[in-house]
C-alpha cells in the first residue's frame, strides 16, 4: 500500500516536473504568462523548438497562430448614389472577406492583451470594415462598383480601386487618403492585427429590388439597341449615298464620253459623205433616193400609185452613169 502510494506520488511529480517543458512551433507565437502576467513571447519563426517554464500553475502557455488567416464579413447592404439626380439609388448587398495575420512578438503581445483569439478580431474588425463599406458604397455611383463590362483589364482596375478606398489608402476622389483613415495602421497599432487585404467576394441585389433592377437593365438595353439601330442606319444612308454618288459621276463621265464619241462619229460620217459627194454627186444622189425609198417601203403593205414621171421611179431605170456621166 504504502509501496503504491509512492509510485503514485513520483508519477504524479513527474508529469508535474514535465508540465515545466513545452516546445514552440514555427507556425506559432507562444506567450507565456506568470501567474496572468506576460512574462515571454517566443516566435515560431525565429525561436522555435524546446523551451523551459515554471510549472503549472505557476506559468501558463497560450499559443497563438502566426499564419494567415481570414474571415467572411456578414454582408452589409448600402443605398447607392445616383450621379445624374444627386439623390439615392438602388439598395446593394456586399460580400467581403479580411485577410490578416500577427506579423511579429511585439503585435503578439498587443493582440493578446486586446484581442485574445480570432473569433474576438474578427467581432472587432467586422463592424470598422463594413462601416467603411458602406461608407464607400454610399459615395460611390453604381456604374463604378457593378458596370457591366467583360474587359478584364477594366475589371481588374475597378477592384483594386475599390480595395485601396477600403483599405484607406485613397480617398474617394481618387488622390492620396488621410493617413488617420489606414485601417491597416489603426489594425496594427492597436490591436496587433497586420490586415493584408480587404476583398469585396460579390456585390449582388437584395431580392425586393431585383425585379426593377432587371427592368431597369432591360430599359439600358432597349436603349442601347436603339442607339446601334440609329447608327446603323445613318452609316447605311451614308453608303447609299456615297454609292449614288459615285454611279453618277460614272454615269456622267459615260455620257460624257458617248457625246464625244457620237460627235466624232458624226463628224467622220460626214467627212466621209462629203468625200463620196464630191467624187460623184450623181452616184449619190442615186443612193440617197435608194435610201429614201426603202425607208418609204420597208414598213408598209400600202399601195403606192405613182406616174412614170415621179423622180422617185427614175432610180428603177438604172443608175446614173457612172464617174458623173449624164443618163441617156
Amino acid at each position: 500500500m504504502r509501496r503504491s502510494l509512492l509510485l503514485l506520488l513520483a508519477l504524479l511529480a513527474a508529469l508535474w516536473a514535465r508540465s515545466a517543458l513545452y516546445t514552440v512551433d514555427a507556425a506559432e507565437f507562444v506567450y507565456v504568462t506568470r501567474f496572468g502576467a506576460p512574462v515571454a513571447v517566443h516566435d515560431g519563426g525565429t525561436n522555435a523548438g524546446l523551451h523551459v517554464k515554471a510549472p503549472w500553475p505557476v506559468d501558463s502557455v497560450l499559443r497563438i497562430d502566426r499564419r494567415v488567416q481570414s474571415f467572411d464579413l456578414p454582408a452589409v447592404e448600402a443605398l447607392t448614389r445616383d450621379p445624374v439626380t444627386k439623390t439615392v439609388d438602388k439598395t446593394l448587398a456586399v460580400d467581403a472577406f479580411v485577410t490578416w495575420k500577427i506579423p511579429d512578438a511585439d503585435a503578439a503581445d498587443r493582440f493578446v492583451k486586446t484581442v485574445r483569439t480570432p473569433e474576438q478580431a474578427k467581432k472587432l474588425l467586422g463592424p470598422i470594415v463594413n462601416n467603411r463599406l458602406a461608407t464607400l458604397i454610399a459615395a460611390m455611383p453604381i456604374e463604378d462598383l457593378i458596370g457591366v463590362t467583360d474587359d478584364a483589364r477594366l475589371l481588374d482596375e475597378r477592384n483594386e480601386r475599390v480595395r485601396r478606398r477600403l483599405l484607406g489608402t485613397e480617398n474617394l476622389a481618387g488622390g492620396p487618403a488621410n493617413p488617420a483613415d489606414d485601417i491597416r495602421a489603426k489594425a496594427l497599432n492597436e490591436y496587433g492585427i497586420q490586415i493584408i487585404d480587404i476583398r469585396v467576394r460579390r456585390f449582388s441585389y437584395p431580392e425586393a429590388v431585383r425585379s426593377s433592377i432587371a427592368e431597369r437593365i432591360r430599359s439600358e438595353r432597349a436603349k442601347k439597341v436603339a442607339e446601334y439601330e440609329s447608327e446603323a442606319r445613318k452609316l447605311a444612308a451614308n453608303i447609299t449615298t456615297d454609292a449614288d454618288r459615285a454611279a453618277r459621276i460614272v454615269e456622267a463621265d459615260a455620257k460624257a464620253q458617248k457625246t464625244v464619241i457620237e460627235g466624232q462619229a458624226n463628224a467622220d460620217a460626214a467627212r466621209i459623205r462629203a468625200a463620196a459627194y464630191a467624187q460623184d454627186r450623181e452616184f449619190y444622189l442615186f443612193l440617197e433616193q435608194l435610201r429614201s425609198f426603202q425607208a418609204m417601203l420597208a414598213d408598209t403593205r400600202d399601195v403606192l400609185l405613182l406616174t412614170t414621171k415621179h423622180p422617185l421611179l427614175r432610180i428603177l431605170q438604172g443608175p446614173p452613169s457612172a464617174f458623173g456621166g449624164k443618163e441617156k
